[in-house]
């Protein structure tokens, strides 16, 4: 069984390596004008390369990060096709709610970190397992499921929070926030205990491979005797998880809860997802890349603040990458199906 599943993994690398030269250059694009806006930034952008606004991008990619590593695993499971695949819209909205728990909890009601982390990382869990009901077991397709499950989360987070910013102010938060071990801020050593533990979930184990050979070629997988809808279920629990990790990450960066943070931060988790699958041989979204992509993404954001672009334009050039990404990764999915 492992010999057929590597072998599907293998058949859609192959799928991906042999491109034509014009193909792999289109592919190349949004990558490449990434690499051009960061060479203008920094040649243009003041201070853009210090080291306190290079620790600032770090710590400002964390939630980012670790969302994208969630995502990673749905795309990876259902495959990378920009309409049918694997995609989870709503992680975002479920990192957002376990924020507002996590705040409420803290400024409000007194609780410990422990109960609170049952109550974020349980909230995330039975959100996933939504998701995983709707597409496994009702069938709807993953994209319509998490779009409407991402509405009814923002409603509760909103109901928990009456729309309203909770500040707040404890010891380990800002901790957190504010401080550094070994010369990293400890928001980036969060971030990088979540890379270890994806990547090795997702690229180093058995369970990540059939995984991914699940998403490859999900006839084959099925004809070789893997099992992909727990498969499936497994990688939207998962994602799920991420995003309880990634609440906390939100409440140290932001210092609270804020209503509407879902918003930004859904554009930016696929911008980056997709964009990280350019620095892959084989063009699949991998946890490193989506690291990478989430680096490139805050880079951008930080670069187009320092030189005071206006926050609408700031808007309309992450839509104008997202559309170059989505199309193509949708041109190199036709390029690569006969």
């Amino acid at each position: 069984m492992s010999q057929l599943t590597e072998g599907n993994v293998a058949a859609r690398s192959s799928r991906r390596r042999f491109l034509p030269p014009g193909e792999q250059i289109a592919n190349k694009i949004p990558l490449l004008l990434f690499a051009a806006l960061l060479l203008f930034f920094c040649l243009q952008a003041p201070y853009f390369t210090s080291w306190q606004n290079l620790s600032t991008i770090l710590k400002q990619s964390v939630p980012l990060a670790i969302l994208c590593f969630g995502l990673t695993c749905v795309i990876s499971g259902g495959g990378d096709d920009v309409v049918s695949g694997g995609i989870d819209i709503s992680l975002p909205a479920i990192a957002v709610l376990g924020a507002a728990i996590i705040s409420n909890g803290l400024t409000h009601d007194g609780d410990g970190y422990l109960w609170l982390a049952v109550l974020a990382f349980g909230a995330a869990l039975l959100a996933g397992g939504v998701n995983a009901l709707l597409v496994v077991a009702v069938g709807l397709p993953p994209l319509l499921a998490t779009l409407a499950s991402s509405v009814a989360v923002v409603g509760i987070a909103n109901l928990i929070t009456q729309q309203r910013r909770i500040s707040v102010s404890d010891a380990a938060i800002v901790a957190l926030r504010d401080d550094t071990w070994l010369g990293l801020p400890l928001m980036v050593w969060l971030m990088l205990a979540a890379l270890a533990l994806f990547g090795w979930a997702l690229h180093h184990t058995r369970w990540g491979m059939q995984l991914q050979a699940a998403g490859g070629n999900r006839e084959a997988a099925e004809i070789s005797g893997l099992r992909v809808k727990p498969l499936v279920i497994g990688s939207y629990l998962l994602a799920a998880a991420a995003a309880g990790l990634a609440a906390f990450a939100l409440v140290a960066r932001g210092s609270g809860s804020s209503p509407g943070s879902e918003e930004p931060l859904l554009l930016e988790m696929v911008l980056a997802t997709f964009i990280g699958a350019a620095f892959s041989r084989r063009r699949v979204v991998t946890v490193w890349g989506a690291l990478l992509g989430a680096l490139l993404v805050n880079a951008l954001s930080n670069g187009l603040a320092l030189l005071r672009v206006d926050i609408f334009w700031v808007g309309a050039i992450k839509g104008g990458l997202i559309l170059l990404v989505l199309a193509a990764a949708a041109r190199q999915n036709r390029g690569g199906n006969p």
